[in-house]
């Protein structure tokens, strides 16, 4: 499913990286934690969490994770957001809650991400 569509169906805002909304994403991971999020390895994989900071663009990096969705209508700082772009990662906030975005993901054909150590 292409960006611009999950953007639509969680009813996101765009913050950064319009130009990467045609990029497709395949599966999704959800935490708060980004250590856990450092236990997966999948492509095409949107990270949903509810922390805003820096440090979960540079765990995205790391991840080679394309997009980052900001839950429960929180909004990164300018620092994280001018990181992003130099990156080159979507950034996209929405309303939604952790579980209902996931879950919205889901039923639109979004998978979650398999755990790297399995």
């Amino acid at each position: 499913m292409k960006l611009r569509d999950i953007q639509k169906i969680i009813n996101a805002k765009v913050l950064t990286g319009e130009k990467y909304l045609d990029n497709v994403i395949k599966t999704a991971f959800a935490c708060d934690l980004m250590s856990d999020a450092l236990t997966f390895k999948e492509d095409k994989t949107l990270l949903l969490t509810g922390l805003v900071n820096p440090h979960i663009i540079r765990t995205a990096e790391m991840m080679d994770i394309s997009a980052v969705v900001f839950v429960r209508g929180k909004e990164p700082d300018e620092e994280t957001i001018k990181l992003a772009k130099e990156i080159g990662i979507v950034v996209m906030t929405t309303e939604n809650i952790l579980f209902t975005c996931s879950g919205i993901l889901f039923m639109n054909g979004i998978k979650g991400a398999e755990l790297a150590r399995r």
